[in-house]
């Protein structure tokens, strides 16, 4: 079962007399416990298709669905609510709060969604993720890795049923983007959470159980059982797969 569905999603943003059409009647679902990485080229709409899907933007028209409930349908201060209480989402830049220490940045979800905090789960998840020893520091003095795995531990804190993440290892060295990247597979595997992750790198991808390949605002493949030198190969053409070949997630190949 599905616990992400995306229906014929729109986004055009207007400007300068000038219509762009970020995502062209885009649809698929995403299955619960699974680990989906989306590419394509620059433009493409993915971080589009993610914003649209965590609720941090409207689209134009179509429906988002998280499980069962219809975040298209909320006005803007439920779907604030909805967001602070279902969905987690993990930046590239991180977004921690400078002045507040590793504890203090992965609680403040719940804090703001007035929801009581457990100590001991705070840093039983902390401890997991490798941080136990650095929960009164503040980002200044982590590494960049270090400070990926605090926004994950507060992605994760309110045990939303999709986690997003936007280029999560784009800002990161090699040890540190395959210790995110295994650590947003332990939130599948360990944590029973559906990630959906928008990344350009081949290696990234292949830590997903399939890559969905946009171009131009719409799905045009489907890869599962994803390897790098794979995407990588398809990747290359994947532009060329725009135009007529309108498919959804479930129809690509």
């Amino acid at each position: 079962m599905d616990i992400l569905f995306v229906e014929d999603l729109r986004r055009v943003y207007a400007g300068g007399g000038n219509e762009i059409t970020a995502l062209d009647g885009l649809t698929a679902g995403f299955a619960a416990g699974t680990f989906t990485a989306v590419m394509g080229p620059s433009g493409s709409g993915k971080s589009t298709l993610l914003q649209c899907a965590a609720g941090l933007d409207r689209p134009t028209s179509g429906r988002v669905v998280i499980g069962g409930a219809e975040l298209t349908a909320t006005g803007e201060a439920a779907m604030t609510r909805f967001r602070r209480e279902r969905v987690g989402f993990v930046f590239q830049d991180f977004n921690l709060m400078p002045a507040l220490t590793v504890t203090q940045n992965v609680t403040l979800p719940l804090k703001l969604a007035g929801r009581k905090v457990d100590r001991r789960k705070v840093r039983d998840l902390l401890e997991r993720l490798g941080l136990g020893d650095r929960l009164g520091h503040v980002p200044g003095e982590l590494s960049g890795g270090q400070r990926q795995r605090v926004a994950i531990a507060r992605a994760l804190i309110t045990e939303p049923e999709v986690v997003f993440a936007d280029e999560p290892t784009g800002a990161l060295d090699t040890r540190g983007a395959r210790e995110v990247l295994e650590l947003l597979r332990a939130a599948v595997r360990d944590f029973g959470r559906t990630v959906v992750m928008v990344t350009h790198d081949p290696v990234a991808a292949a830590y997903a159980d399939a890559v969905l390949f946009l171009a131009d605002g719409r799905i045009v493949g489907r890869m599962d059982r994803p390897t790098a030198e794979r995407v990588a190969e398809r990747l290359a053409h994947v532009a060329d797969l725009a135009g007529p070949q309108r498919l959804t997630a479930a129809g690509a190949a």
